[in-house]
């Protein structure tokens, strides 16, 4: 029986679902690295709005090094850090968790095997998450979207067992959640969804629902996404629906066959679910202010710096045009360059010249 839950990783998604399952009266504890986050969460209560409205919520949270105070061990712990985090974090997990505990891969990306191997299988389970959050500064975090599902819980061999709908019971505190007994599809798709958007709201500085409403930059995300899916069937599973949209209807327009419907039907229900500033741009943002603030600029270009976002944005329009673009309209041109690249790629042009 799961009472005692530990969330190691309390950036959006960890911070909503803490949030939530404190509220419905779970035994909740909150870990993370982010010092400013734990002492906000702690002094103020964590701040949670959004579509799920405005409200605080008291939580109890850690730093990491706190949780060598923890006495009695959890009865889950969810692991929701970045991928690159998931081993350390999972090792992290199984000192604190009873020897009839569960481990949660509560992440983005393909890393239930990853986890398993640290954990064993046995130990773990998977949960895709399907809606959406952001947090923008420490104690505060926001649901972005109004999807009606948002977990989906499975076993690594797709057996509905009594502890993952325990776990789906749970998780309905905070959305609507099922048990899947394709884990596996159910990844691949997420994968995809990631695939299409992430990288083109670092590329643009466009936000999730920009990305998948303009239709030349949200052409780039269903060829990019049908790729996935193409890589998912090759290794074996079965890539369950992308935003409820059969997953063939992808693979066929990256063929050529239907794509503007396609884009169609994508952009009606994005703006549906709404969206929010991806991670991916937040960490950005957050380098580049660190990097304002220790290598400050003289004033004059303060300027110059303000339209860079603009310039960029416009830029990457135009590379993501030309990319799309049939090949033979293309044919001979070189992809849009921005004025630095051109600078930069002119000497060693002449250079080869000179030859």
């Amino acid at each position: 029986m799961i009472e005692r839950i530990g969330i190691i990783g309390a950036g959006a998604i960890g911070s909503v679902v803490g949030g939530f399952l404190t509220k419905a009266g779970r035994d909740v504890t909150l870990i993370d690295q982010w010092p400013e986050h734990i002492e906000a969460m702690r002094t103020k209560g964590l701040r949670l709005s959004g579509t799920i409205g405005d409200q605080v919520v008291p939580v109890k949270a850690l730093h990491i090094h706190e949780l060598q105070s923890v006495g009695e061990p959890f009865d889950a712990v969810f692991v929701a850090v970045k991928s690159y985090d998931t081993e350390w974090a999972t090792a992290l997990a199984i000192s604190y968790l009873k020897p009839d505990g569960v481990v949660v891969d509560f992440q983005n990306g393909i890393n239930d095997e990853r986890v398993a191997a640290v954990a064993g299988t046995h130990r773990t389970l998977g949960c895709v998450i399907t809606i959406s959050a952001g947090m923008y500064e420490p104690g505060h975090a926001m649901r972005t979207d109004t999807a009606t599902i948002g977990f989906k819980i499975g076993e690594h061999d797709g057996r509905d067992t009594p502890r993952a709908r325990e776990l789906a019971e749970i998780m309905n505190a905070v959305a609507e959640s099922k048990v899947t007994t394709n884990l596996f599809g159910e990844r691949w798709s997420k994968l995809a969804i990631n695939c299409m958007a992430n990288p083109l709201a670092g590329l643009t500085g466009l936000g999730t629902l920009q990305v998948r409403t303009d239709p030349d930059i949200s052409a780039v995300g269903v060829h990019v996404g049908a790729e996935a899916i193409m890589v998912g069937r090759a290794v074996g599973h079965e890539v369950e629906p992308i935003y409820g949209i059969p997953v063939q209807r992808y693979v066929d327009a990256y063929e050529g066959r239907g794509l503007a419907p396609l884009l169609d039907d994508i952009a009606e229900i994005a703006r549906k679910r709404g969206g929010g500033q991806h991670s991916l741009l937040q960490d950005e943002d957050t380098v580049q202010r660190r990097r304002r603030r220790h290598h400050p600029r003289p004033r004059g270009r303060l300027h110059a710096r303000s339209q860079e976002p603009r310039r960029r944005r416009a830029h990457a329009t135009a590379s993501l045009r030309w990319l799309t673009a049939p090949a033979r309209d293309r044919t001979g041109e070189d992809p849009p360059m921005t004025p630095r690249h051109r600078r930069s790629a002119r000497p060693a042009r002449d250079r080869w010249r000179a030859r």
